[in-house]
């Protein structure tokens, strides 16, 4: 087996009331909870890497405001473990009106769907946690965000 490069990148999307995008997804039987995004394909940038992913996830434009993170240390991917994760992350904002649907409660998955599955919801700022997140890198930057205040 070969050893590779996993290049993610993902979202950090504000709404009016400064609540945080989040995607709760059921993948392989592992049910968790992350930012928008996902991985970077052949050919890509990051930044064009991560406006197909929401259009692809969301069918939702964006357009990037600043970059937020990149990881900086080894994470090996929990899918994969010849997999080396880098992780870009950006702070996005809407282009046009909100498109996609939200849910209201965690894991609000549609009965019977199979898996893959995937929901988006709002979490308020002040209800955010580190730990409500599965992924690490996606774990210290929230601690980042929490922390600017």
């Amino acid at each position: 087996m070969s050893k590779r490069f996993n290049i993610r990148v993902y979202g950090l999307l504000f709404n009016e009331e400064r609540a945080l995008l989040v995607s709760d997804e059921l993948i392989k039987g592992i049910q968790f909870t992350k930012l928008p995004g996902g991985g970077l394909e052949w050919g890509e940038g990051t930044i064009d890497g991560l406006k197909r992913e929401f259009m692809e996830e969301l069918d939702q434009p964006i357009e990037i405001v600043r970059h937020v993170y990149t990881t900086d240390y080894f994470q090996v991917s929990a899918f994969n473990p010849d997999d080396q994760l880098m992780s870009i992350y950006y702070e996005v904002a809407l282009k046009g009106e909100q498109r996609f649907r939200v849910k209201q409660r965690p894991f609000d998955f549609p009965d019977d769907q199979g898996d893959p599955l995937e929901v988006q919801r709002w979490v308020p700022r002040d209800e955010l946690k580190p730990d409500m997140f599965k992924w690490p890198v996606d774990q210290l930057v929230i601690q980042q965000l929490l922390n600017q205040g």
